[in-house]
């Protein structure tokens, strides 16, 4: 702390805080450090209720289990000389029972100091109170952390929805919350468990790239100094992950941060997780299935089944899911009729009509997708796949045969969000110059999504790109759908948000 009037962040001290900080002084002076204890922790809580939790009062006397245990205070009641206190480590809660009478000189200063959120160490044995709970009588007891702030009034937790984000340190407190980020984690190890299970290797590529490539979406700029070049934060690796293909890496996937220089809102993060993944000799089909196998075992080991509620609606993930054609779908969803699907006036019209931004400039292709987007997706409860997308909203995919204005595309779709994209990739390099170049007139044109040239792209496709097949799948989405949480930045540790105001 800087001095008595405020603290490191300038904020004025109130009397919680005052007490604290006397309580810390006083601790100095006794030379217990409030910053400098350790201890080596033989148990978690959980470990202690699952190995512990079915001995009686009479047996854990007799067997006089030893443990060492470390956490952060978050229940205390004190009785002068002694005190429970209920220690919260990452595994869950365990309760300690404290006495001056069992403690060293340091630890009986310590306990006639101690408050809500300090950092403790406790070593002991195990015993049963009169209520039955499972307890650590201390004997030796270690000052970790001295905590400045008081907790939240009901330290489960904050209510404010905008504390919540800002202070994630203090929201983990809360058990609900903290079993969000723990399901997270799982999530990403089944799937990163199931590909490698099918031979897909983990890889990496660059996150700053000199051509911002992979997606429709404005990048974030910055400058290197010493090459003395504007780099792009990348909205995707598929661009790097293909290059890998076509150095015969057949099978590749990437858990990785992307960044799009977009809006904010309950569906969209501008830093968020992404999964991607490249399979040689396939097409659009078989990633589908891959999609279902995947899910089907992601959502059958978290959730417990098949079938789940998001938001009071039931999602029944049982494969094989629907597959509905794109243009199918925006005239019965989206209620445009067939004769006005492909004509650009009457698209123009429809767009107007609901009040969506135009420039004027918009292609057939791009003024379906814009209909699609604000009339079907909202529909689109799921899972379902979209397929067959128009061809000038998917400059990287490969065309349909019989249908050269559209191409081998799906999203997948579940609660209305865009979970996955994927494609039959575009391996002809002579046709992907071409659509790189109508892709670059439309970025001179003002549309600042529009896909850039990149030239080593191109060169690497020269060299030949197998057949393959690519996906990526939003972890961020995913999580909030399997979690069942409202907004994507519930899910996500630190969501971008503006400055704080002081």
């Amino acid at each position: 702390m800087s001095d008595h009037r405020t603290g490191e962040s300038g904020e004025p001290l109130n009397d919680q805080v005052r007490e604290r900080l006397r309580k810390l002084g006083e601790l100095r002076a006794f030379g217990i450090d409030p910053y400098s204890g350790r201890v080596d922790p033989t148990h978690l809580a959980e470990e202690l209720h699952t190995t512990y939790g079915a001995m009686s009062a009479e047996q854990l006397t007799e067997a006089k289990p030893a443990c060492t245990v470390a956490g952060r205070i978050v229940g205390l009641r004190s009785f002068g000389k002694a005190a429970f206190a209920h220690l919260l480590d990452s595994s869950g809660r365990i309760q300690i029972y404290a006495k001056e009478a069992l403690l060293d000189d340091a630890g009986r200063q310590l306990l006639a100091r101690l408050d809500l959120g300090d950092w403790i160490g406790a070593d002991g044995r195990l015993f049963r109170t009169k209520t039955g709970e499972l307890t650590v009588e201390v004997r030796q007891l270690t000052l970790l952390t001295k905590t400045i702030h008081p907790l939240p009034e009901k330290w489960h937790g904050l209510t404010d929805i905008e504390q919540r984000y800002r202070q994630r340190y203090l929201d983990l407190l809360n058990p609900d919350v903290r079993r969000i980020f723990l399901q997270r984690s799982r999530i990403i190890d089944l799937i990163r468990r199931f590909l490698i299970g099918r031979r897909f290797l983990e890889v990496e590529t660059p996150m700053m790239q000199s051509v911002a490539g992979g997606a429709l979406a404005r990048p974030f700029v910055t400058h290197h100094h010493a090459l003395d070049t504007d780099l792009f934060l990348r909205i995707a690796p598929e661009l790097y992950l293909k290059r890998l293909i076509v150095g015969g890496l057949d099978r590749v996937f990437e858990i990785n941060r992307n960044f799009r220089n977009e809006g904010v809102s309950t569906h969209h993060n501008p830093e968020f997780t992404m999964l991607e993944f490249y399979q040689a000799y396939a097409d659009y089909r078989q990633l589908m299935t891959l999609t279902e196998e995947l899910l089907a075992h992601v959502v059958t080991d978290v959730c417990g089944g098949l079938t789940i509620t998001y938001q009071g609606r039931p999602l029944d993930f049982t494969p094989p899911w629907p597959r509905l054609p794109f243009l199918e779908a925006l005239a019965r969803e989206g209620q445009v009729t067939p004769d006005a699907l492909t004509d650009r006036e009457r698209l123009i019209g429809l767009a107007k009509q609901h009040q969506l931004p135009l420039t004027g400039k918009e292609t057939v292709g791009h003024l379906q997708q814009l209909l699609f987007d604000h009339l079907v997706e909202p529909t689109l409860t799921g899972p379902v796949f979209i397929v067959d997308y128009p061809k000038a909203v998917s400059p990287l995919a490969k065309a349909t045969p019989d249908r050269p204005e559209l191409v081998q595309r799906f999203e997948f779709y579940l609660a209305g969000m865009e979970v996955a994209n994927a494609f039959t990739e575009l391996n002809d390099p002579v046709e992907q110059r071409e659509r790189f170049e109508a892709q670059a007139a439309q970025r001179a044109g003002g549309d600042e999504e529009a896909h850039r040239i990149d030239e080593d792209y191109l060169r690497a496709l020269e060299y030949g790109l197998p057949p393959t097949a690519g996906e990526g799948i939003g972890i961020d989405r995913l999580v909030m759908i399997f979690t069942d949480q409202p907004s994507i930045r519930d899910v996500i540790l630190f969501p971008q948000m503006k400055p704080e105001k002081r």
